[in-house]
C-alpha cells in the first residue's frame, strides 16, 4: 500500500474517491490510480457511510485538539499537526482558521472543521483538474512545469521532480489524486488562477455605471502585457454597450430630474416626448461624453487599485474580499474624483434642449462662465458615498454566487459557462445599483440643478429632506424601470462585444 506523507489518521478522513463525510460532489475524474484504502468505490457505497466518516474527522478532531475544549484554537493545530508530521506555518494556520470561523470566535468547532475540510478539498479538487494537462488522474514533472509556466513561473524539470518527491511516496515520480489531497488537505490553498480567469467580472460587464471593484490579473497576464489587453477589450465592449442602450440611460436621467408626482413621465410617454422635441438623434444625447469617459476612468481605477495593492501590502498575490473591497473602493474613488466633470457633463447634456449647446466644449465653457468651476463638482458628495454600497453588494453578490456554483457545480473545470456568468452578473450590478440608486438620483439632481434658470442651491441633506416630504420613499426610485430594462441588454452586449475583442487582440481563452 502507498504510504501518504500526511498520517494515517488524516489519510483516513476521506475515501478513496475523495469526498469528506459521504458527499458525493467530487467523486469522478481524477481519483484514479494509487487508491489510499483497497478499493476504487464512489461516494455512497460501503467504504463512505456516513457513520464511519464521522468516527474518522471526529478521530481526527480529537486528535488535533490538544487541550480538549471541544474546538481548535492556532495553538491546538500547530502542536497538533506537528504530532502528526505535518508542520504548517503560523500564517498558514491563521489562514486556516479563519477561512473555517464562521461564528467569528477564533476557533474551529466540529462542524466548522468538517466545513473546512469538505469546502477546502474541493478547491484542491480544482487546483488537482487544472494541473493535470492530460487528463490521466496523475501530475508529473511535465505538467508541474507548464502549469507554473502558465502563472508566470519558470522552473527546471530537475526543479519540477524536487516538487514531486515532496509530496511523492510510492516511488512513481506521479502524484495521483490521493498523495495531492492528503498532502495539501490541511494547508491553506487560496486564489486558484483558473478561477480567476474565468471569473472576470468589471472587465467584462458594462451596465453604464464604472463603480465596480476591478478585476484582477495572473502574474501571467502581467507578465505577458494581457492586462491592458482585457482592459482594452472591456473599454470597447462598454463604448458598444453604452451606445446600445444610450436612450434608455438619457429616459432615466430625465425621470430622475424631472419625474415627480405632478409629472408622472412614463416609458413610452417619455420617449415620444424626447422624439418630438429633438427627433430620434436625441435619443443619444450625453452619449459621446459617457463614451469618452471609459478610458480615462478604466485607466486611472486600474492604476490607483495596483498602488493601493502594494500599499495594503499584503502577502498574497492576490487580495482577499475585504481587502479587494477597501482597494478597489478607494480606487473608484480615485477614478471618479479624476473624471467627476466629466459625469456632469454627461449629465447636463442629456439634459440639454435643442440648439442649446453646439456641443461638449460649448456646454463646458457655457457651465465655466455662468456658474464657476464649483459647478463641476456638483453631487460630488453622493457620488462618492455611492461607491461603497454599490461595490460593496455587487461584489459580495457577485462572489457568493461565484463560491456557489464552484462548491455545488464545478467539478472539473472552474468555467462557468456564459449563461452562469451573465446570470452571476446580471443579479450581482442589479443589486448594487438597487442599494446605491436613492444616492445616484440625489447625485443626478444635484448636477443638473443650475441647468434650471435661477433654481435655488440645495444640499443633498436638503434634497433627500425635500424628496421625502413631497414624493415619500418612492420619490427617491424614479427613473428605476429604463435603469433596470437597460441591464439585460447591457451586459449582454458588453459579454459578446468583449468576447470578440478579446480575440481580435490576440487574448487566450482558456
Amino acid at each position: 500500500a502507498r504510504r501518504s506523507l500526511a498520517s494515517p489518521v488524516v489519510s483516513g478522513v476521506l475515501c478513496p474517491c475523495g469526498s469528506p463525510h459521504g458527499s458525493a460532489a467530487e467523486s469522478s475524474g481524477g481519483g484514479g490510480g494509487g487508491g489510499g484504502g483497497g478499493s476504487a468505490g464512489s461516494c455512497g457505497r460501503s467504504l463512505c457511510e456516513a457513520s464511519e466518516q464521522d468516527r474518522r474527522l471526529r478521530a481526527l478532531f480529537q486528535k488535533l485538539d490538544v487541550n480538549r475544549d471541544g474546538a481548535l484554537c492556532i495553538h491546538d493545530l500547530a502542536v497538533g499537526l506537528g504530532r502528526l508530521g505535518l508542520h504548517r506555518t503560523e500564517l498558514d494556520l491563521r489562514k486556516i482558521v479563519k477561512a473555517g470561523d464562521k461564528d467569528l470566535d477564533g476557533q474551529l468547532d466540529f462542524e466548522e472543521f468538517v466545513h473546512y475540510l469538505q469546502d477546502h478539498e474541493k478547491k484542491l479538487r480544482l487546483v488537482f483538474k487544472s494541473l493535470d494537462k492530460k487528463n490521466d488522474g496523475r501530475i508529473d514533472a511535465q505538467e508541474i512545469v507548464q502549469s507554473l509556466r502558465d502563472l508566470g513561473v519558470k522552473i527546471s524539470e530537475q526543479q519540477a521532480e524536487k516538487i514531486l518527491k515532496s509530496m511523492d511516496k510510492n516511488g512513481t515520480m506521479t502524484i495521483d489524486w490521493n498523495e495531492w489531497r492528503d498532502y495539501h488537505l490541511l494547508h491553506p490553498v487560496e486564489n486558484i488562477p483558473e478561477i480567476i480567469l474565468y471569473w472576470k467580472h468589471s472587465t467584462i460587464f458594462d451596465v453604464g455605471e464604472n463603480l465596480t471593484v476591478p478585476d484582477e490579473f495572473t502574474v501571467e497576464e502581467r507578465q505577458t502585457g494581457m492586462w491592458w489587453r482585457h482592459l482594452v477589450a472591456g473599454g470597447g465592449a462598454g463604448a458598444v454597450s453604452r451606445t446600445c442602450t444610450a436612450p434608455l440611460d438619457r429616459l432615466k436621467v430625465l425621470m430622475q430630474v424631472h419625474a415627480s408626482r405632478s409629472n408622472n413621465m412614463c416609458i413610452i410617454g417619455g420617449f415620444t416626448q424626447m422624439i418630438r422635441e429633438g427627433g430620434p438623434r436625441s435619443l443619444w444625447r450625453g452619449n459621446g461624453i459617457n463614451v469618452l469617459k471609459i478610458a480615462p476612468e478604466s485607466a486611472i481605477k486600474f492604476m490607483a487599485y495596483e498602488q493601493i495593492k502594494r500599499f495594503i501590502g499584503t502577502d498574497q498575490e492576490m487580495l482577499r474580499i475585504h481587502e479587494r473591497l477597501l482597494a478597489g473602493s478607494l480606487a473608484g474613488a480615485i477614478a471618479q474624483s479624476s473624471i467627476y466633470p466629466m459625469e456632469v457633463l454627461k449629465t447636463r447634456m442629456a439634459l440639454r434642449k435643442t440648439g442649446q449647446y453646439s456641443g461638449m466644449l460649448d456646454c463646458a465653457k457655457n457651465i465655466l462662465a455662468k456658474e464657476g468651476m464649483a459647478a463641476f463638482y456638483k453631487g460630488y458628495i453622493p457620488n462618492m458615498l455611492g461607491i461603497i454600497p454599490y461595490a460593496g453588494i455587487d461584489l459580495a453578490v457577485y462572489e457568493t454566487l461565484k463560491n456557489t456554483w464552484l462548491q455545488r457545480y464545478a467539478v472539473n473545470s472552474a468555467d462557468p459557462g456564459v449563461f452562469v456568468l451573465l446570470a452571476c452578473g446580471t443579479i450581482s450590478s442589479t443589486c448594487g445599483q438597487l442599494a446605491s440608486y436613492p444616492l445616484a438620483l440625489v447625485r443626478t439632481r444635484m448636477q443638473a440643478q443650475a441647468s434650471v434658470e435661477g433654481a435655488p442651491e440645495v444640499t443633498m441633506r436638503g434634497l433627500f429632506k425635500h424628496i421625502l416630504k413631497t414624493e415619500g420613499a418612492f420619490g427617491l426610485y424614479r427613473g428605476l424601470a429604463p435603469n433596470f430594462m437597460k441591464v439585460i441588454p447591457a451586459v449582454s452586449i458588453s459579454y459578446v462585444v468583449y468576447e470578440n475583442l478579446k480575440m481580435t487582440l490576440g487574448v487566450d481563452s482558456r
